[in-house]
């Protein structure tokens, strides 16, 4: 038991330091010289874990997936109203972005997947999914028109999540992500807001800042 558990702390310090070095360098210059020196590990000890470096890489992805998912069951967890639930759960997700090194190496690592040979396509389809299932969900509730697509709609969220995280990081290191996503709520939701459901857009975006709490304890479980 002693040596499982020295052998999973020992995993779980390579992804960490894994993480840091992708996030830092990508993959394309990140070198297992490197995990190594973050991990704090031997190069031994690294290549008993991992064979190779696309096997860390695919580590991180599914470590990055991992977490994100935590977070969005906790929330999910609280049966909220469906459209609050969509909301919280991207500002649960910025969150992680600017709090989680794990999941900021993970959309890093996303976005040069294809030097590695490795399908992404599973944590947007996931979400996807999720956003599909509370539009629909929303629509039954009254919040949200019934002329709005689901699909269509999940679509939109997660595609402009991906937008306007990207741009935070590339203009502010993500510093002001939390603010950039609930403006993009406070865009969308106008257009897609029951006209009898008395809701006010401004306040339900605002909801987006009430999630920290929420995506800290899921870094602090995942860590």
């Amino acid at each position: 038991m002693v040596l499982q558990d020295r052998a999973k702390a020992t995993r779980e310090a390579i992804i960490a330091g894994a993480a840091l070095v992708f996030e830092e360098h990508g993959f394309g210059t990140a070198s297992i010289s490197l995990v190594a020196e973050a991990a704090k590990v031997t190069k031994g000890a690294m290549y008993f874990h991992f064979k190779s470096k696309d096997e860390l890489a695919r580590a991180v992805l599914e470590e990055q997936h991992a977490v994100t998912m935590a977070a969005g069951e906790r929330i999910l967890a609280e049966k909220s109203p469906a459209l609050e639930t969509m909301i919280r759960l991207c500002g649960a997700f910025g969150e992680l972005l600017a709090a989680d090194g794990v999941v900021r190496a993970g959309i890093r690592l996303t976005l040069e997947a294809s030097a590695f040979d490795q399908d992404v396509r599973r944590p947007y389809e996931d979400w996807m999914a999720t956003m599909g299932r509370l539009a629909e969900q929303a629509i039954v509730e009254g919040h949200v028109r019934s002329s709005v697509d689901p699909e269509f709609l999940s679509r939109y969220i997660v595609a402009s999540f991906t937008g306007v995280q990207m741009v935070s990081n590339v203009l502010t290191g993500r510093e002001d992500v939390i603010e950039r996503i609930r403006q993009m709520w406070e865009i969308l939701l106008p257009g897609i807001i029951h006209e009898s459901s008395g809701l006010d857009p401004e306040a339900l975006a605002a909801l987006v800042a009430e999630t920290t709490v929420v995506a800290r304890r899921a870094v602090g479980a995942g860590a």
